[in-house]
């Protein structure tokens, strides 16, 4: 009677906690979405994104004034009283003059070549935004891809170890088990549930993460990532180190604050030579009957010389600048050389572990499996060996998606440090 009630207990725990639908429970918006439509949302709505592009749009509208002649200057001047008796004709009554200054020397020009330098780093600045925001956008859909991978992955393990279980509960009823076995078949089900609901929080933090960064609410529905298990190619080094030079966008911005610091000390330079102003004034004489009794003209221009001192140190102020973003982009090329050797590096490992995986790991542990459930069947392997090697697999099979995931994630870093897109071509904001 003891193992029938036995036996009763464990029916009844089975048929409410065990015999539960095996799949977590599913998102409630399946529809699919692309990495190209949420790497193009981001672009488009992201506030940070947005953001840089307008201080780029603010930072080109002074190349026109730095490059823009002074505004001219009008002078008028008219007698109020005059206590002294003169001729009519003697002094002047009325006077107006305007004043322009010619920039004959190109100052103005220098100016605007450096807020052109200016302007160029700032829309790198914009383009480092943008690949950040790339980058963090297509990791956070790699990692909500393998949510839904991982989860229908342990939604088929449940189906397999519940067939564990009725396995084990078949041979308890005809004696040749005993019931612990058929409770560890349980305990590993029930562990398996509790994956299931973790994993249903990380979809849950991914959505809001991936709607944050597509200028989303984190409440609106996403659909499923339309995951591939496709393994984007990497370039060889030579190649990598080529468009990293080329376009990544720190390196660029040093060679931009390179041309701007030239341009300043070209400007500084021609600090020494002076711009002419040219006068024209016309004077009126009450006494005469013209409109216009005497026109003048005349020029005048700035003495740079009696100041050596303002304008040489104006000189290695500018010098001096320049020598340093010299070094700077030396520095910007060495660090994108140490990042570049760092990513790729990552990016050949995470591959070798996908490759690993799939080629003999998973494969092998497929086959202990199945071998150690036949040998249970036929009684040369214990109901243990058998489920430790459906965990191993359960195990392996969850790495192995990782692995995937994990590459992805690298190669989108990687694309981050290069300055350009590897794995499809979307279409960024034009250069200036």
């Amino acid at each position: 009677m003891k193992p029938f009630l036995i036996f009763t207990i464990l029916t009844l725990f089975i048929n409410n906690g065990g015999a539960a639908d095996p799949a977590p429970a599913r998102p409630r918006d399946e529809a699919s979405i692309s990495l190209d439509e949420v790497t193009q949302a981001a672009l488009s709505n992201n506030p940070a994104i947005q953001s840089a592009l307008k201080k780029w749009d603010a930072m080109k509208a002074r190349i026109p004034q730095a490059g823009a002649w002074d505004d001219p200057k009008v002078s008028a001047t008219s007698r109020v009283a005059r206590y002294v008796a003169i001729g009519p004709n003697a002094f002047t009554d009325q006077m107006l003059s305007i004043e322009q200054l010619i920039p004959l020397t190109g100052k103005n020009l220098a100016r605007a070549r450096a807020a052109a330098a200016e302007a160029v780093a700032a829309y790198e600045v914009a383009r480092r935004q943008q690949l950040d925001v790339v980058a963090k956008t297509r990791v956070s859909y790699f990692r909500l891809a393998n949510v839904y991978a991982q989860l229908e992955l342990n939604r088929r393990n449940l189906v397999s170890l519940k067939q564990i279980a009725e396995v084990a509960r078949a041979k308890y009823q005809v004696g040749d088990q005993s019931a612990a076995f058929v409770l560890t078949a349980e305990t590993e089900y029930s562990k398996l549930m509790e994956v299931g609901r973790d994993l249903e929080l990380q979809l849950a933090t991914g959505d809001a993460e991936l709607d944050a960064l597509m200028g989303r609410d984190a409440f609106a529905p996403l659909g499923r990532p339309a995951g591939s298990d496709a393994e984007p190619v990497v370039p060889a080094v030579e190649k990598l180190r080529e468009i990293a030079m080329s376009s990544r966008p720190e390196v660029r911005i040093a060679a931009a604050r390179a041309e701007q610091a030239k341009a300043v000390l070209q400007l500084a330079r021609r600090e020494w030579i002076p711009d002419p102003a040219v006068v024209v004034e016309a004077q009126r004489y009450d006494g005469a009957s013209q409109a216009v009794s005497e026109v003048d003209a005349g020029v005048s221009f700035n003495i740079p010389w009696v100041n050596y001192r303002k304008y040489s140190s104006e000189i290695r102020e500018a010098a001096d600048a320049l020598d340093a973003a010299q070094r700077d982009l030396d520095s910007a090329r060495l660090d994108t050389l140490a990042a570049l050797r760092e990513a790729v590096e990552k990016a050949q490992t995470m591959h070798h572990h996908i490759e690993l995986y799939r080629d003999k790991i998973v494969p092998q542990a497929q086959q202990a499996f199945e071998a150690s459930g036949l040998g249970y069947e036929n009684g040369k392997v214990s109901f243990l060996d058998w489920i430790a090697a459906q965990r191993t697999l359960r195990d392996l099979q969850s790495e192995q998606q990782q692995a995937i995931a994990d590459y992805q994630t690298a190669v989108a870093e990687l694309e981050a440090i290069i300055g350009s897109n590897l794995t499809t071509t979307t279409q960024t904001k034009s250069s200036p």
